[in-house]
């Protein structure tokens, strides 16, 4: 996984006032934690923070006070609205160390034919992984799957040093057979019958 630089200022204001004018500027509020440490509040410039998250789980080297920190996002607030980054909550790592993350599962392949839908019971798979090796995406076969078929977190294949942060029989993906509506007509003359 490539590494994003992002150059941090200190924040010395806080509340809701001093967020608002950060966003004006162009900024995104932060907070950085971890490893035992009092957390760091500070500001970052919002269009590389946007870049670097279009990314899931992406490693930050956060560059602050002339020090360089490695952090990945733990929480990201949006505004519900318009999507803008409000606030993100970033997590130190050290190379080699060992962390839970979400990666996002991806499907490939056609379903049997039929008609039936896929449902993503898990949109993102719970993975513990060497913070500089998180991968980018799990990709899962549905080649051939019929109703009733489920892929289960276990039969997932996973990279080399990435094991399983969830229950081995958790249901990742299922098959369900589609569900034939009955036509509208039939419903309208039922009723034209009955007044």
């Amino acid at each position: 996984m490539a590494e994003v630089k992002i150059s941090a200022q200190p924040r010395t204001e806080f509340g809701k006032g001093a967020a608002r004018r950060a966003r004006r500027a162009g900024n995104v509020p932060a907070v950085v934690y971890g490893h035992g440490t009092a957390p760091v509040h500070v500001d970052l410039p919002g269009h590389a923070l946007m870049l670097a998250l279009k990314t899931p789980n992406v490693l930050i080297g956060l560059q602050l006070e002339g020090k360089d920190e490695l952090v990945i996002p733990k929480a990201v607030q949006r505004d519900p609205l318009k999507g803008f980054i409000e606030h993100v909550d970033l997590l130190l790592v050290k190379r080699g160390e060992k962390v839970t993350v979400e990666v996002p599962v991806q499907t490939e392949g056609e379903l049997a034919p039929g008609g039936n839908l896929l449902e993503h019971v898990l949109n993102a798979l719970p993975v513990e992984a060497e913070a500089t090796h998180i991968p980018e995406a799990v990709t899962v076969s549905v080649a051939g799957l019929d109703a009733g078929h489920s892929v289960l977190a276990k039969d997932i294949q996973l990279p080399n040093g990435v094991s399983l942060a969830v229950e081995e029989d958790a249901v990742v993906l299922q098959v369900v057979a589609a569900q034939a509506e009955a036509p509208a007509e039939e419903g309208a003359e039922a009723e034209g019958a009955e007044a």
